[in-house]
């Protein structure tokens, strides 16, 4: 019988790669073999280090052992009962985890273009998140916003702001090398608060007007109170990230008296379905993502910053744990025997 080699965390901080069963595809499913899985540094590191409150959303969400992972691109083997048979052989994009094979739901399993390689592709579900979390924050053509952290969920947070037409977007972060990964665009202000003030560029860039809307990619908590001091009165503050831990907050000073709207982002938001009222499902979301990669009028290529085999997966996370800075995208290669 073939194997189903997957990722586990079987503890805090302890990584392995267990040989599991092979799943097969019922109703309404498909059997997929890897071939890419991209590594969540901000989700699957904090739910390894398990260091959140005991009676929180994370430690219902990340309860070890936890089969991490939700982006993943691979071939259809299998279709089960009710599924149309000519997707069998397509490359496709699911929630799957990390793992050799997966039985996943036809409904959350996106067809790939061809002129979209499966190493863009993988990056769908940060692509999702990153859409809703921009129309949630309501930016409009010809708004102001600043992006606080160029981690990945960051860089694609800034290029989805420029597509849309926002002027100018001010892109925040301590890292050089992450500034560096920026794309080219006039419309773009890239700083580095160790070296120059937001407040300070803001105002100079906007005629004092200051920004319309904020977006917090960071996941630091400790920093988010300093990161409404560039934003205008009734202005939006957007945590896109998934912040673990406390943050002191004072909603005087920070959300009443300014009247700032403080809006969450998390990609369970979507919609269930699509409305002539809100069109932007998880589905059209990856339609779009995959479209625009494939004009090439986004470019996630130089996002890939490490790409290894699965075995390396526990050596990776250890690294991860140490130092993520000078982490990306994180992806794991799947070239495994078993069915064809």
């Amino acid at each position: 019988m073939s194997k189903n080699p997957m990722v586990v965390f079987v503890a805090p901080k302890k990584v392995v790669i267990e040989d599991r069963p092979m799943p097969a595809a019922g109703p309404a499913q498909v059997l997929v073999k890897s071939e890419r899985t991209l590594i969540s540094t901000g989700t699957e590191l904090t739910i390894l280090k398990s260091e959140f409150a005991a009676r929180s959303a994370w430690a219902d969400y990340g309860r070890l052992p936890f089969v991490p992972g939700y982006d993943n691109v691979a071939k259809v083997l299998e279709v089960g009962p009710g599924v149309d048979k000519g997707l069998v052989g397509k490359r496709v994009a699911s929630f799957a985890p990390h793992s050799a094979f997966a039985a996943v739901p036809v409904a959350e399993t996106w067809v790939i273009p061809e002129k979209v390689t499966s190493d863009e592709a993988v990056f769908f579900t940060i692509a999702q998140i990153v859409f809703n979390g921009v129309r949630r924050g309501q930016a409009a053509w010809g708004e102001t916003a600043i992006v606080y952290g160029l981690g990945l969920l960051g860089q694609i947070t800034v290029r989805a702001l420029l597509f849309a037409g926002v002027r100018p977007v001010f892109a925040v972060d301590v890292a050089d090398k992450r500034l560096a990964l920026l794309p080219k665009h006039e419309g773009l202000v890239a700083l580095n608060p160790k070296k120059s003030s937001v407040r300070e560029t803001v105002s100079k860039h906007t005629r004092g007007r200051m920004a319309d809307v904020v977006y917090e990619v960071t996941g630091a908590p400790s920093l988010i109170p300093q990161e409404f001091e560039a934003l205008k009165p009734l202005g939006r503050f957007v945590v896109l990230s998934s912040p673990s831990g406390k943050t002191e907050f004072d909603f005087h000073d920070l959300c009443n008296a300014p009247s700032f709207v403080i809006i969450g982002a998390h990609n369970a938001s979507h919609p269930e379905h699509e409305t002539p009222y809100n069109q932007w499902t998880k589905s059209r979301d990856a339609e779009l993502y995959f479209g625009l990669v494939a004009k090439r009028e986004i470019e996630v290529d130089s996002l890939v910053s490490h790409r290894e085999p699965y075995t390396k997966a526990p050596e990776l996370y250890a690294a991860l744990l140490a130092d993520r800075s000078q982490a990306m995208g994180v992806v794991l290669e799947w070239d495994v025997e078993g069915r064809v």
